[in-house]
């Protein structure tokens, strides 16, 4: 133990397939590792009966472990991690998804990267060493190629993967950092990370292999990649 507490927030919408995997691998590589963690679902009033899944996991793992902050509807990712920070115990927050595409595998080398220097923000790439990505058709792999190599030439932020949401942070460093996004969804990503290293925070990368969600559908459409462009106009406004 090395006396710090991670919370792990996970924002959820129709995840009820893949939410006992995503909990089961975090309790698993958490405890594995000696790590002192709690776990926040978020789920944004999900149709599907996510909501009754995570009370079931939370009596199995108990709620020192497992805490349910759900909220009645869908309001998007940028609120959802707002509504967990305000509930988080830990010092450290990661934000991954529920949907089996970020595996816990990667958590304990994010900390042990964030040991190293200290570091105020570890991101996930899948687009150095061995990172990489699995099961996307091509569509998808040209998005996300494209809106990287994009914000690349226009912000130079010196990130090699700006639209990945597996990350960890110093708590007191994303509450500074969400002050200062307006973005939602697919932009939001973006955006954070940016005005990280605007702001001078310190910022390391961890390869890491991303897979296509194992249940469900993906939420990636026409309105997130133009809530992305959006962010991006936003953020070479006001940079």
């Amino acid at each position: 133990m090395t006396g710090n507490k991670y919370s792990i927030l996970l924002p959820t919408y129709n995840e009820k397939e893949n939410l006992p995997l995503i909990i089961w691998l975090i309790v698993k590589y958490m405890s594995e590792s000696n790590l002192d963690y709690e776990v926040i679902v978020i789920d944004d009033g999900s149709p599907d009966g996510t909501l009754d899944v995570a009370k079931k996991l939370q009596k199995l793992y108990g709620d020192d472990k497992i805490v349910l902050r759900p909220r009645e509807k869908k309001l998007g990712l940028g609120t959802a991690y707002v509504h967990g920070i305000q509930h988080a115990k830990g010092n450290f927050i990661i934000i991954m998804d529920a949907d089996m595409s970020h595996h816990p595998k990667f958590i304990p080398q994010y900390i042990k990267k964030q040991q190293e220097k200290d570091y105020d923000v570890v991101t996930g790439t899948r687009y150095i060493g061995n990172g990489g990505v699995y099961g996307w058709d091509l569509k998808r792999k040209a998005v996300s190629r494209g809106a990287n190599f994009i914000t690349q030439i226009l912000l130079r932020p010196g990130v090699t993967d700006y639209t990945g949401s597996f990350r960890l942070y110093k708590k007191s460093v994303l509450k500074q950092l969400m002050d200062t996004v307006i973005s939602k969804g697919y932009a939001f990503q973006m955006e954070i990370i940016v005005r990280a290293k605007q702001m001078k925070f310190s910022v390391a990368e961890v390869p890491i292999t991303f897979v296509d969600r194992v249940y469900g559908e993906s939420k990636l459409g026409t309105g997130e990649i133009f809530q992305f462009l959006k962010g991006l106009i936003y953020l070479l406004a006001t940079s």
